[in-house]
């Protein structure tokens, strides 16, 4: 939810709107829930789901403080390496992803794509076609993550595949 308001400013769909609608969002639900939600993974000992669930909120409470502390003194590059660290995170998440399912797999192949458009985007100035395309993939991205997680909860719930997410890795 959080990724898909964003993205949609970075695709320059709604602008300050998607800004304003993620950064809401960004500090509870992107950040601690997904935390939160790490946690409850860690107890489970499933370590995928925590290392994930838990860094990415940790990534969503990380960039709310980044635009909103206005003690911090961003230069221009500032959100780029941060993006930039997530990138490389992503990455070997996405390794371990393929042990889990297609679904999934989907979901971090793309969040690669769009940490990469979106890193290229915010080094430096001028570069929105690359924020764009990052907010066109992060609109992809939400999809995909909102199906896995539906079929998550909806297969689970059924006791049955409803919604198919492709053979584990």
């Amino acid at each position: 939810m959080t990724t898909f308001c964003l993205s949609t400013a970075n695709a320059n769909l709604w602008k300050g709107a998607g800004v304003a609608a993620a950064l809401s969002l960004a500090l509870i639900y992107g950040g601690a829930a997904q935390f939160a939600a790490g946690m409850w993974e860690f107890v489970r000992k499933n370590t995928f789901g925590a290392l994930a669930f838990t860094s990415y909120g940790a990534f969503w409470i990380g960039f709310y403080i980044l635009l909103n502390d206005k003690s911090l003194t961003l230069g221009t590059d500032t959100v780029g390496i941060y993006l930039l660290a997530w990138t490389i995170f992503t990455l070997y998440m996405t390794v371990a992803a393929l042990r889990t399912s297609m679904a999934l797999i989907l979901v971090f192949v793309v969040l690669d794509a769009t940490f990469i458009f979106l890193t290229i985007g915010a080094w430096g100035a001028g570069h929105t076609t690359a924020t764009h395309i990052g907010g066109w993939l992060g609109l992809l991205t939400a999809a995909l993550a909102w199906y896995a997680s539906a079929a998550g909860v909806i297969n689970e719930t059924h006791g049955k595949v409803v919604l198919p997410v492709g053979p584990r890795g």
